[in-house]
Parts: C-alpha cells; sequence; structure tokens
C-alpha cells in the first residue's frame, strides 16, 4: 500500500475513535488551537516522506532528530534563552545521532531531499513547541484525536490525488495499519503530550533522540543485528545528551528569594489545621 494510503487510514481509525471519548467540554477556541498543532504535525510528516523518496534514510533521521535545535532555536526566538546545559544537551545527542544514524553520503546530494529533511525537523520543533504553549488545558487524547483528524484528511486527500486512495483487503493490509494506530499513535502520542506538559517542549525533544538507539537495541535483540562500535559510542552520547537535558536548573536569585519569603510566611502562620 503507498505510504499516504496507510498514513490516511492510520489516523483516521484513531480520531474515529478517540473523538468520541475525548471531545466532551472542549471550546472552539481550543479545538481551533488543536487542529492548528494537528497541521503542524502533519507537514513536518509529508515533509519526512518527501525526503525520504530523495535521500537516504539515515540523512533523513539525523537531520528529523536535530528538533531539539530547532526546539532551542524557536523557544530562544520567543524569549526563552536556552541553558548551557540544554546547549551540550544538543551537542552530545546530535554527535550521538551521527554515529548511530550514520552521516550523509555523498550520494545524499540531492538539495530538495535534503531540504524537505531539514523541514520535516524544524516542523517538528514547531509542532512541540505549539503544543507546549497552546494546549494548555485540554487533554492528551482530545490533542490526539484533532491531531489525528486533520492528518487522516489530508493523508487520505493525497492519496486520492495519487490515485492509490483504496479500502484495505485482508489482514496483510488491516494489521499494520492497526498496529500504526495503536502503538505508535494511541499509546505514544498521548505520553509524548504528558512530557511536554510536564518536562516542557527542549527536553522532551531530547528524550525524543533516543529513538534510534532504541530501535538500534531492539534490532539487537530481536533480530539479532550486532551494532558496531560507533553505534555503540553514539548510543552512549545520546544517552550522555538526554541525561544532560534533564539537569536542573539553578535557581535565580529572584526564585530563590521569593521561595525564602514564601517559607517565612508559612512559618509565620504556624502550621496548617
Amino acid at each position: 500500500m503507498a505510504s499516504f494510503t496507510t498514513l490516511g487510514w492510520r489516523f483516521l481509525i484513531v480520531a474515529a475513535l478517540l473523538l468520541p471519548v475525548s471531545s466532551r467540554g472542549i471550546t472552539g477556541a481550543q479545538r481551533a488551537r488543536m487542529l492548528g498543532v494537528g497541521l503542524l504535525y502533519t507537514l513536518a510528516t509529508t515533509c519526512y516522506f518527501g525526503a525520504l523518496e530523495r535521500v537516504s534514510a539515515g540523512a533523513t533521521s539525523l537531520l528529523l532528530y536535530l528538533a531539539p535545535a530547532f526546539v532551542i532555536l524557536l523557544s530562544w526566538g520567543l524569549g526563552r534563552a536556552p541553558r548551557r546545559t540544554q546547549l551540550g544537551a544538543v551537542a552530545l545527542a546530535g554527535a550521538g545521532l551521527a554515529l548511530v544514524v550514520g552521516l550523509p553520503s555523498a550520494a545524499d546530494r540531492d538539495a530538495a531531499g535534503l531540504g524537505f529533511a531539514a523541514g520535516a525537523g524544524a516542523l517538528y520543533a514547531g509542532y512541540l513547541v505549539a503544543s507546549e504553549r497552546l494546549l494548555g488545558g485540554v487533554s492528551a487524547l482530545a490533542a490526539t484525536a484533532h491531531m489525528a483528524l486533520v492528518s487522516g484528511v489530508v493523508f487520505a486527500a493525497l492519496a486520492a490525488a495519487q490515485g492509490t486512495l483504496h479500502v484495505p483487503v485482508g489482514a496483510a493490509q488491516w494489521g499494520p495499519i492497526l498496529a500504526l494506530a495503536l502503538l505508535p499513535t494511541i499509546v505514544a502520542v498521548p505520553a509524548l503530550y504528558g512530557a511536554i506538559r510536564a518536562l516542557g517542549a527542549t527536553r522532551a525533544s531530547l528524550l525524543g533522540t533516543l529513538e534510534p538507539l532504541v530501535t538500534v537495541a531492539l534490532a539487537a535483540v530481536i533480530l539479532r543485528e550486532q551494532p558496531g562500535p560507533g553505534a555503540a559510542l553514539g548510543g552512549v552520547l545520546i544517552l550522555a545528551g538526554a541525561l544532560l537535558a534533564q539537569w536542573p536548573a539553578k535557581p535565580t536569585p529572584a526564585a530563590a528569594l521569593a521561595g525564602a519569603d514564601a517559607a517565612a510566611a508559612r512559618m509565620r502562620r504556624g502550621p496548617e489545621r
């Protein structure tokens, strides 16, 4: 089955399952924000598959997983200066990714393909930052449902434009679609929204760089593929970057003073009853 056909059915199934159970009490403004954030995800995914048609999977993945750097740049442009630990984490993760997925080869000279891959990383970063800033107050399931609705409609329309849209037939076609709908979407996407809400877009995106490392580890366990020394070193660097990203920020003098004032106020009030 063509990629857009598979993606269209994947996301339409998710939307059909989640919208009825997650849309109660949502305002029109919240719905518009969720659909807008979902469109960013859809554009990032479209760029990703556009890149895969022109350059290698390694080059595409490397540029996609530089999303943390784009997240830091976007947040910086919106007034949140990065910490040195975050910059160090991006450098470690980037070096590790280059070792795990491979640097672009001499064959990866298609400017459009590299542009699509870089665009996928930048748009995915925009999706993460927008999720953090615009989706407060809505549930992770509702955000996932509306993202899936946008993606399903767009990918089904693209498949129809290519003349490949059709109803899947048999377990061989329905099986992969249902698997994609369940694990990477209904399970993983709400977990991502929860991570963004708890950790922020920058730290969540840096943890996301563990994905290719987990892929290599699963390939070693399930497929008996032994990673080379470069991949092992890259894994260590990715882990170091992910851990460094979680390093707590030093409290500013103003924050420390506010905390001390709050503690003093609690002491003056006495124990709560």
